[in-house]
């Protein structure tokens, strides 16, 4: 353990240094965005290095625990640990911010002074995204998420002129303080059960299941109940995905992509840090309730997603849906880990995508957006229709995408495991969920008028043409060659 070393918190300190920097230059520079933006974008990619210079260390010296209460040989409370799995997901989610912070760039500049204020936002909310992601205390974690939630209830309704943007950061806000009251307070009752805050160390909760015969586990299971409870809430799994469709339609379409694929992510590597990391002895006891609550997210989040006439609600539901396949593959424990990362690495990246193009069609600040807005885009750009489409059926889970590749593998794990009804219900509502992914693509390959030479041309910028670029090539590319992101997710796993 070196308590003085930085680079377990590298990327948070290249975040958080460059949300000061942010300020200090738009202040000189009187908030000029050719000014001040270009520092988002590098301030996002070097976080991403500081990911990758970590998983270097990690593969050069082995990883560690860090930032104990005390300095000695027997590390009691760290604070940060440091290894492929913290690593993997800086990369990750640096790269996904610097996507996001793409695809919002029109919304920003809409926003002319306040515009600072939104990459600011979004620089804290990925920094506390990774917290969840790399720290063993379960305080820290609750920390982390409280940052990046609250971020995020500010960028909801961060266009405060129209009714639906405030009704949105209202409802987030309210359900999500519910949330996190709810994973504190099962953060408290697993300290009082196990008398440890720490998933590693010499006194960890790790440790206790190790050495420890629970006689009476009634204020275990609440307390990891309600843990559950509130990670599952901020990753919309069903039943708990209610926020989802109102926010994602009533927030602005330039801040959803990061509020969808971000907290995924963090949510689900959190998930897997804790539950994995450090309970791993009782995956029998919640190994069960997750996968009910995976088949239920994926019957929910697809039948749902059948009947909407919103596109924005319709991304919800899916990612309700996609939850299910996520959680799948923590249910198959250790074994499907490699599914886990490989299904957040490439759904991230699509879901900001999907939301780059709905910004484009109805604009960035838009709230409600009918499906029929999409209609002729092929017409009016036919390089975003075709896009758009290679991101619908990646997550449709179609083959030669990257979708398919994370649902097999998480459908193998989960086999393995012993869940075979829950592959079942997996591939049932794949099929199903075809439907709605391939409306989508039909209607906007429909003709919009009867005289298509008299339909104007869609202008896309530069920022959302790179944005929606890179979501379909990450798409395209791990579909057909899954195999260097799977030798690399291999890595990330530490249990």
């Amino acid at each position: 353990m070196e308590s003085a070393s930085l680079l377990p918190v590298a990327f948070e300190v290249a975040l958080l240094v460059g949300a000061l920097l942010l300020l200090l230059v738009a202040v000189v520079a009187e908030r000029k965005a050719s000014v001040w933006g270009p520092l988002v974008g590098v301030t996002f990619l070097l976080s991403a290095v500081a990911g990758l210079w970590q998983w270097m260390d990690v593969a050069d010296n082995g990883g560690g625990l860090f930032f104990s209460s005390q300095n000695f040989a027997i590390v009691r409370s760290p604070m940060v640990v440091m290894d492929e799995f913290s690593a993997l997901a800086a990369m990750v989610l640096g790269t996904v911010g610097f996507v996001s912070f793409l695809g919002s760039w029109d919304l920003q500049s809409r926003l002319g002074k306040r515009g600072v204020e939104f990459s600011v936002l979004m620089l804290l909310g990925v920094a506390g995204l990774h917290m969840m992601t790399a720290s063993p205390n379960l305080v820290v974690i609750f920390v982390g998420l409280e940052t990046a939630s609250i971020a995020f209830y500010i960028l909801a309704g961060f266009t405060r002129k129209t009714r639906e943007s405030d009704e949105s950061a209202l409802k987030y806000f309210l359900l999500g303080s519910l949330a996190s009251a709810l994973f504190l307070y099962g953060t408290a009752l697993t300290f009082a059960a196990t008398g440890s805050l720490s998933i590693y160390g010499a006194n960890s909760i790790r440790n206790f299941f190790a050495d420890q015969i629970v006689t009476d586990p009634g204020i275990l299971l609440v307390g990891l109940a309600l843990m559950l409870v509130g990670l599952m809430f901020k990753t919309s799994a069903a039943p708990f995905h209610q926020w989802a469709p109102d926010v994602y339609q009533g927030a602005p379409s330039g801040a959803v992509g990061l509020m969808a694929a971000g907290v995924k992510v963090a949510g689900f590597a959190a998930l897997a840090r804790i539950f994995m990391g450090g309970m791993i002895s009782q995956v029998d006891i919640w190994a069960p309730i997750l996968a009910v609550v995976a088949a239920l997210s994926m019957i929910v989040g697809t039948v749902m997603a059948l009947v909407q006439d919103d596109v924005k609600r319709l991304l919800a539901y899916s990612g309700v849906a996609h939850a299910g396949y996520l959680l799948a593959a923590i249910v198959a424990g250790p074994e499907g880990l490699e599914a886990l990362w490989f299904y957040l690495a490439t759904y991230a990246f699509m879901i900001v995508g999907a939301f780059t193009v709905v910004s484009i069609v109805n604009g960035p600040g838009a709230g409600p957006t009918p499906i029929s807005s999409l209609k002729g885009l092929a017409s009016r750009s036919s390089e975003t229709a075709w896009l758009m489409a290679i991101i619908m059926l990646g997550m449709s889970g179609m083959p030669f995408f990257a979708g398919f590749v994370g649902k097999v593998l998480a459908f193998v794990a989960v086999e393995e495991a012993g869940y075979l009804w829950l592959v079942v219900v997996g591939a049932l509502t794949t099929v199903i969920g075809l439907v709605f992914y391939l409306r989508v693509v039909i209607t906007m390959f429909s003709s919009e008028t009867d005289d298509s030479a008299g339909v104007d041309s869609l202008e896309v910028s530069i920022t959302s043409r790179f944005a929606v670029v890179i979501a379909a090539a990450v798409t395209l590319t791990f579909g057909v060659l899954p195999w260097p992101l799977l030798d690399f997710v291999r890595s990330a796993i530490p249990f």
